[in-house]
């Protein structure tokens, strides 16, 4: 499919050389209505509030989990699994996600989101109560599914309810909804690791996702349909679901053959891989995989940025916690400041008058999410105080609030209405397709060195999201669309 229609409906800014390119969002665009000003107006109240809170709990849940999730897997003697533990979820919320665009713009972001709650915590359940760390993969991979289905469905709500001057606002909301559970989430999962047991981190949520549910549904109800007609492209649209299922099969297939040391581990890694780029190249924009100008390049920034933050992010407890000696709340902190600096990032993309153009917002951001897993590999040596990992960690989550919105923003401003569910898909399916493939690889080395050489066996992994926050920065420039 060609993500690069024209929106049908978009405020025209002046280019370099002073024609109006209407695809291209200003970053300092005036706001002149009142409703421009306020997301709690009336009239985007109850979805403000309603996807707020939704995001709140997903947010609780990824840093409860990734604090608790040392413990997890000791306890179920599953650390060969540890990273599957999470590309899993990854690889099923492409199945959700490439069902909930296609479903959102045909019957509105209701009926998707309604689901995804529902499976949401459905898998937080299994996942509760596994007695191994198959089980749990399975109830990880349920939840996953659950919460493809809702991303996208909160992100096309946003394109129906709020103009676009709104947008840059709404997405730093959304980021800002991870300031509380940034705060307590990982202290109150220590909590219950330590006091209570691990499984209640996962028990406890699903009580949270009814609250949530009585918020947001209300609230996008009455939204329909997507305007226009909703086509196919390429006469590939049917078979979309086909391929999503193709992914995350190849994308579980790539972490298991990741741990068999042998010749027949590498040959599963190789068709596996071979697999997931045949399947991600039907289900993305034609030209995201080379970084083609315009919308694929933003949906591959949106995949290589998610894949070099949590592919470092989901070792960092373990690594404080196993080599470092910290006890499960105050390795859970170290999440809990990136977090705070992924909101402090967007809340200054969310300023109406900014002096930066997306390209440098970009490049600034991967900058620092380079410097940021520095930070981090520097604290794999003993002698180097934990503080500097964590200061670096603040700097990725600072570039992370500045790329997210950006490239929200951006995704919305290339779509037409009828095309927003599928492209909002896109760019999430590559966040997924992305991140768990470099989870896959990264933690088929980790599983591979860490018994020989442990210090080896985490700078691996975090060399490869340095590497790819680089090539972040080299395409950054590559956004603005061809003509």
């Amino acid at each position: 499919m060609d993500g690069r229609q024209e929106p049908e409906a978009l405020s025209g800014t002046p280019a370099r050389d002073g024609r109006t390119d209407a695809t291209w969002p200003a970053t300092d665009a005036p706001q002149d209505t009142a409703d421009a000003q306020h997301l709690f107006a009336r009239r985007y109240r109850g979805t403000t509030i309603g996807a707020v809170v939704l995001i709140a709990l997903y947010a609780f849940e990824a840093l409860a989990v990734a604090t608790a999730m040392p413990t997890v897997a000791q306890a179920l003697d599953g650390l060969p699994l540890y990273a599957l533990a999470f590309g899993g979820a990854l690889a099923a919320s492409v199945v959700g996600m490439v069902a909930s665009g296609r479903w959102a713009d045909l019957r509105g972001p209701s009926p998707p989101l309604r689901h995804g709650i529902v499976w949401f915590a459905l898998g937080l359940l299994i996942a509760g109560l596994a007695p191994s760390m198959w089980v749990l993969l399975l109830g990880r991979i349920v939840q996953g599914f659950g919460g493809g289905l809702m991303s996208v469905a909160l992100y096309v709500a946003v394109g129906r309810v709020y103009p676009p001057a709104m947008h840059p606002r709404i997405f730093a909301a959304f980021a800002a909804a991870w300031v509380v559970p940034a705060v307590v989430g990982p202290t109150i999962s220590g909590a219950l690791v330590e006091h209570l047991g691990w499984r209640w981190v996962f028990l406890s949520v699903p009580l949270l996702a009814i609250a949530a549910a009585a918020f947001v549904l209300p609230a996008v109800r009455g939204l329909g349909p997507a305007p226009g007609e909703v086509h196919d492209d390429d006469g590939a649209q049917a078979h979309r679901l086909a391929w999503a299922i193709g992914a995350a099969a190849s994308a579980l297939a790539l972490h298991y053959a990741g741990q068999l040391h042998h010749a027949g581990g590498v040959l599963m890694l190789a068709v596996a891989t071979v697999s997931l780029l045949v399947c991600a190249w039907h289900l993305l924009p034609r030209g995201t995989l080379r970084a083609a100008r315009g919308l694929p390049t933003v949906i591959a920034m949106r995949g290589i940025a998610s894949s070099a933050f949590f592919g470092t992010e989901v070792f960092i407890p373990l690594l404080l916690s196993r080599e470092r000696g910290l006890s499960p709340t105050m390795a859970g902190a170290a999440l809990t400041l990136g977090a705070l600096g992924w909101s402090l990032g967007s809340w200054y993309r969310s300023r109406p008058s900014q002096p930066f153009t997306p390209p440098q917002l970009l490049r600034m951001g991967m900058s620092m999410i380079v410097v940021g897993v520095a930070g981090v590999a520097a604290s794999v040596s003993p002698t180097v105080p934990v503080a500097v990992g964590i200061v670096g960690w603040i700097a990725a989550g600072l570039g992370m609030g500045a790329l997210f919105p950006t490239l929200s923003v951006l995704t919305l401003a290339l779509s037409p209405a009828n095309r927003q569910g599928v492209n909002a898909s896109a760019l999430q399916l590559c966040d997924a397709l992305f991140t768990a493939t470099v989870l896959a690889i990264g933690g088929s080395i980790f599983a591979a060195l860490l018994t020989r050489a442990p210090s080896l066996a985490y700078l691996v992994g975090f060399a490869i999201s340095a590497a790819l926050a680089l090539l972040g920065a080299v395409l950054a420039s590559r956004v603005r669309p061809p003509g």
